[in-house]
């Protein structure tokens, strides 16, 4: 097994990859939700935490910015202390889709099962299968389990919560067919605005990094100390990253860089190397998939220069 440079060695190529690549062209930010359109487009982070919690870090790594799509992989490691990871298999499901994280195409081909739980019908799905006896206990148990996958200080952002909340027409519609099919678990709306609240939380890429480290570490966040997931429930979580993480890029991801990892259309991406760390990017200009162009490349190289891959 490969170890990891020296602390020194370690900060100048997260250094070096962060300059390489911080001003790379290509990519628009998220414009279907007016919020993140505005983000400055020249923002840039690079961040490694290793399993034993050290901290290298390049960039705009404290700006706080939308974790959006993230959001899907901390609440699928609640849910999977909730429920076991085989009752997600099987209500939720653990295949890639093929087609983009809002298809509905998706969703009408396999009789309405979602398929995926990062994907958005599997994460409402999966937010309806929370253990929760109302609205407000759904949402504060998934915002705590942000802040203790995280040990940050995540906080719901006002401003984007209602900038998505006021145009989320396409994940009501995608939250009613889930309910029409019984794959949904609580009321549609419900699971649906609970769903949206999760992904308007402020993060910065420090933040992600801990978390990604937190996977790597068998569920112990490296920061905090704390068991905040069963280690038994990595694996199967690192599976579902690896199949879906990156919408249907992620498979060229697997191939290309060999680690599990998990976009948001707010700009963040991470990847885990089980045992070793976690790294995250973050900047907003986004591909055609919904994955930040400077985080992929910037990961990618980094992971390269480590030997990260884990099927080599």
């Amino acid at each position: 097994m490969n170890h990891l440079p020296s602390p020194s060695e370690l900060q100048a190529l997260v250094n070096d990859t962060y300059h390489q690549f911080r001003d790379l062209p290509g990519g628009e930010n998220a414009s279907y939700i007016p919020c993140l359109a505005s983000v400055p487009s020249a923002l840039a982070a690079l961040v490694v935490v290793t399993a034993d919690g050290d901290v290298y870090q390049a960039g705009d790594s404290d700006f706080g910015f939308a974790i959006e799509s993230i959001s899907k992989v901390v609440t699928l490691a609640l849910l999977m202390e909730d429920v076991g990871t085989e009752t997600v298999r099987e209500k939720i499901g653990a295949e890639p889709t093929g087609l983009p994280f809002n298809s509905v195409l998706a969703l009408c081909e396999h009789q309405d099962k979602p398929l995926s739980p990062l994907v958005n019908a599997g994460a409402m799905a999966s937010v309806s299968l929370l253990k929760a006896d109302n609205p407000e206990q759904r949402w504060q148990r998934i915002l705590d389990m942000q802040r203790r996958i995280t040990a940050g200080n995540v906080t719901l952002s006002e401003e984007i919560n209602q900038s998505e909340q006021t145009t989320n027409f396409h994940n009501r519609g995608i939250a009613w067919l889930l309910y029409a099919a019984g794959n949904c678990f609580c009321d549609p709306m419900e699971a649906c605005e609970v769903y949206t609240r999760q992904c308007s939380t402020l993060v910065t890429c420090k933040d992600l990094a801990v978390l990604a480290a937190t996977f790597a570490n068998k569920g112990v966040n490296p920061v905090s100390g704390e068991q905040v997931m069963s280690r038994d429930n990595v694996a199967p979580l690192l599976a579902e990253m690896t199949m879906e993480g990156l919408y249907d890029y992620s498979g060229d991801w697997a191939f290309e860089v060999g680690l599990p990892g998990k976009s948001g259309v707010g700009g963040g991406l991470l990847a885990v190397a089980p045992g070793k760390c976690g790294i995250a990017a973050f900047s907003p200009p986004l591909d055609e998939s919904g994955n930040s162009v400077r985080g992929q490349r910037m990961i990618a190289e980094l992971a390269k220069a480590l030997n990260l891959n884990i099927y080599r």
